[in-house]
């Protein structure tokens, strides 16, 4: 019960208001996760992006079980399997793709251009449903809800060989390559 397990893989693009953009935003994640993705409204006017309360502004993609695990995978090889520390937070991963390019298997497509992306991946143990579920519902004990960043880094290193890194070692490290 106390097993780590990826519960779910995001992948979002934010495109503002350019609708052109975020046609090509679409076509790139349905390339990538072969789903189909929806897209994320404005929650409030901001003038100063030209965005009203209710206009797409993005689109994302949800992903669990096997295909998500599929997708991790390709996704920590496109950052060559290391994050920062930072992105590891108690239950969850982030972290950004410069270029859809780098993911193994795409190729660079005109009519799309280069776009980037926001992955983010959500962990959790076995157990959880008994809180979310309506019928006898129950309460799970924080410390089975919890997942320390430690604990985190520990799994994803041995289930998908990445690398947590500080800030600067990461920046260091990408000053080499580039």
């Amino acid at each position: 019960m106390r097993a780590i397990r990826l519960d779910k893989v995001v992948v979002n693009i934010g495109t503002g208001v350019d609708q052109q953009l975020l046609g090509n935003a679409r076509k790139l994640l349905e390339l990538i996760t072969e789903r189909k993705p929806a897209d994320e409204l404005s929650k409030k006017r901001i003038p100063g992006y030209k965005t009203a309360k209710g206009q797409k502004i993005g689109t994302f993609v949800t992903l669990r079980g096997a295909s998500a695990k599929k997708l991790a995978a390709k996704m920590f090889d496109a950052v060559n399997n290391v994050v920062s520390e930072r992105s590891v937070t108690d239950n969850s991963i982030s972290f950004g793709i410069r270029e859809y390019i780098d993911i193994s298997g795409i190729k660079y497509d005109p009519k799309i251009g280069m776009l980037g992306m926001n992955v983010n991946l959500a962990f959790k143990r076995a157990g959880m449903r008994v809180e979310l579920k309506k019928r006898h519902g129950s309460r799970v004990p924080k410390y089975h809800k919890i997942i320390s960043s430690e604990e985190l880094r520990d799994y994803i290193k041995k289930e998908f060989n990445v690398n947590c890194l500080t800030n600067e070692e990461v920046k260091s490290r990408r000053e080499h390559e580039g």
